[in-house]
């Protein structure tokens, strides 16, 4: 393989706890070799329909032990929203390495017809992250840059001419 195809940089082992619902599911799981989101399913006992315009906390059926220094981001899935308008309300959503409840994910119907939710379905992507936490170190002011305080939209924006 080149460099450019090497694949991921690590691993990291997490212990994931399989709750009573999410029995006779698969383990969230990635889709290829270098896939960085492991797909997580629906872990309802019924279809669920999703009318445009809604959202709802779908369970999964399992619950992680971050190791210390990472986080998980709970993602959309791609497919979802390119063929039924399936987000997600908080994307991407955060799992701290402290949590140890269920993993849920909000979904939200931004289409024009009614999703059914099923059993097993993939629903959203878990992309497992090394994160830092930053340290405050107040000051007076901050050293300049070319692009200053030019916020929103304003980088890539051709200059004016004075017409």
């Amino acid at each position: 393989m080149s460099d450019a195809q090497s694949g991921p940089v690590g691993s990291v082992e997490v212990p994931i706890q399989r709750l009573a619902h999410g029995e006779g599911l698969e383990l969230p799981a990635y889709a290829t070799e270098l896939s960085a989101g492991l797909d997580l399913p629906a872990a309802v006992e019924a279809p669920l329909t999703l009318e445009p315009g809604a959202w709802t906390a779908v369970p999964t059926g399992f619950a992680i032990a971050l190791p210390p220094g990472t986080e998980a981001q709970v993602r959309p899935r791609s497919g979802l929203a390119l063929r039924h308008a399936v987000t997600l309300v908080n994307s991407p959503g955060t799992i701290d390495a402290d949590y140890r409840g269920e993993i849920k994910v909000i979904l939200i119907n931004l289409g024009r017809d009614p999703f059914v939710i099923r059993r097993g379905e993939r629903i959203a992507q878990l992309v497992v992250a090394p994160y830092l936490q930053a340290a405050w170190r107040p000051t007076a002011s901050l050293a300049e840059t070319a692009r200053g305080s030019g916020g929103f939209g304003s980088t890539g924006v051709a200059a004016k001419s004075g017409s």
